[in-house]
Formats: structure tokens, sequence, C-alpha cells
């Protein structure tokens, strides 16, 4: 475990401003956590992808995406948020990550855009030299002797079919989504997931659970916002139900998207009638 808890500072908050004018955060004094893997649950405009992205935000999570968590226009609730918690660590991971399932667009672009510019410093132009000090600066040996350009651009070309493969484009979203989160979530990790499940068929969503069990046993923490019965069934997780303005926690068995599918698989029928 690495986050323990976050809880509420002594300063004056704007009632009418967003988030806290939703009751969810206007009274939220405190929350714990109390397992690696921790489920955010509930309905449409509950407050889970807020409260996701406040937690990311206040431990200074890097993001996934083609933004970073800083300078990203549609999170200044989360850093309103942020702002008015303190956040309780026990320990500190090696690797902090924020991801979206939104994100991977974005995700997928930067990748073809710095493999473009790779090919450009393969290629000489103006901005080979720009490609070539990026290497420079962002090799990990210090005592390695300065590349030449061609190097340079070679090394670069390297490391990014490592990061992100050898066409990232030419891959479906949840195809891309999930090879995104086996590279990403490293041992020793905290993560924040929003909605994981959201470009994955059922298969790859149990892949998706599967990968999560597996880090967890490597020392990892989660954070997940989801409405996926198949995903919140991991083992030991814990499930906090987001609903009339509090956050408790609830049973596998008792969260409604988990009631409403098994009753719909059981007889379609029985739903569809109406239409």
């Amino acid at each position: 475990m690495y986050l323990a808890a976050v809880e509420r500072k002594s300063m004056a908050l704007p009632a009418d401003q967003f988030p806290w004018s939703l009751p969810l955060f206007a009274h939220l004094n405190k929350l714990e956590f109390h397992e690696p893997v921790t489920f955010l649950v509930g309905e449409n405009g509950s407050g889970k992808s807020t409260l996701l992205e406040g937690l990311a935000v206040g431990v200074r999570a890097i993001a996934a995406g083609s933004e970073d968590l800083a300078r990203d226009e549609t999170l200044w609730a989360a850093h309103e948020f942020a702002r008015a918690f303190r956040f309780i660590r026990r320990r500190h991971p090696k690797r902090t990550m924020f991801m979206r399932a939104e994100d991977v667009l974005g995700f997928t672009l930067t990748a073809a855009r710095q493999r473009k510019e790779a090919g450009i410093a393969r290629a000489g132009g103006l901005k080979a030299l720009e490609t070539a000090r990026a290497v420079e600066e962002q090799e990990e040996a210090a005592d390695i002797a300065k590349p030449t350009m061609d190097q340079a651009a070679a090394r670069l070309q390297r490391r990014l079919q490592r990061k992100y493969g050898s066409d990232p484009a030419g891959r479906s979203h949840g195809e891309t989504f999930l090879e995104v989160l086996q590279e990403r979530l490293r041992p020793s990790g905290l993560y924040f997931l929003d909605e994981p499940e959201t470009p994955l068929s059922p298969t790859r969503v149990l892949a998706l659970l599967a990968l999560i069990v597996e880090r967890v046993a490597s020392n990892c923490q989660f954070v997940i916002a989801t409405h996926s019965p198949i995903l919140m069934a991991v083992p030991n997780a814990e499930i906090l139900l987001l609903e009339d303005g509090v956050i408790k926690p609830v049973a596998y068995e008792d969260v409604e998207h988990v009631v409403v599918t098994r009753a719909f698989l059981k007889d379609p029928a029985k739903f569809l009638w109406r239409l």
C-alpha cells in the first residue's frame, strides 16, 4: 500500500463552486484505502471520475495520455480537490500513473508524431539536431559518449519501438489500450485508471483483470473507477459505492451493476418486452 488515505485540510471552500457544490465533495472529510485494489463504482454523475482525477493530481501522477496533468485544462476541478486534501502515504512507489480510456487516442497520436520525428531525424533536416539533443538528454547511461546524428536517431527509433511497438496506429483502440497497460503497469507502482474497460471486449477485460492481479502480486496499488462487473471481481478488492453524496463500502454481490447484469443475462426477455 502506498496511498493510505486522504484527509481534508482546515480551509474555506466555495460551496457554490464545482466540485464543492456536489454533496459528495462538500461532506467528504477523510477517505481511507485498505486494500491494494480499490474500485470506485456508482451511477454516471456520481463523482467517480472527479474523485479519481483529484487523487491522481494530488499524488502528482504521470499522465499516460497526450497531456500532462498539470497542463490538462479538463482537470481544473481535480486540482481544486487536491489543494484541499492532505495525501497520507505509507511509502513511495517507483511509478505513479493516471490513465483514462480516452487517453489512448492521444497516446497513439503522440507515438505516431514521435516516430515521424525520428524518421525525419534519420533522414536529416531541421528536426535532426533537436531530436538528437532530446535523445542525448534522455539517455539513461550518462557515461555513453556523445552520439553522432545517425546514432542518436537510430537510438531514438529503437526506444520508440520498445515503448510503442512497431505500429501503434495500426492496431485497434482496445488492442492498443491493453498493450499500453501491459507496458506501463510496472511492479511497485501506484495506478489510477478511469473506466479502463471502455475499449475492451469481455475477453480483454478478463485479460486486464488477470494483469491487475499479477501486478498486485508485484507490490502495486490500484484505484479504479469502473462500471464493469467483470473487472470489479478482482479478488479481495475493496468496492466503494458513491451514492447519495456519500462513499460507503459495498459487497460485490450487492453492487447494482452486478445485480442488473446478472438479472439481464438470466432473462433478457424480462427487460426487453417493453421495447
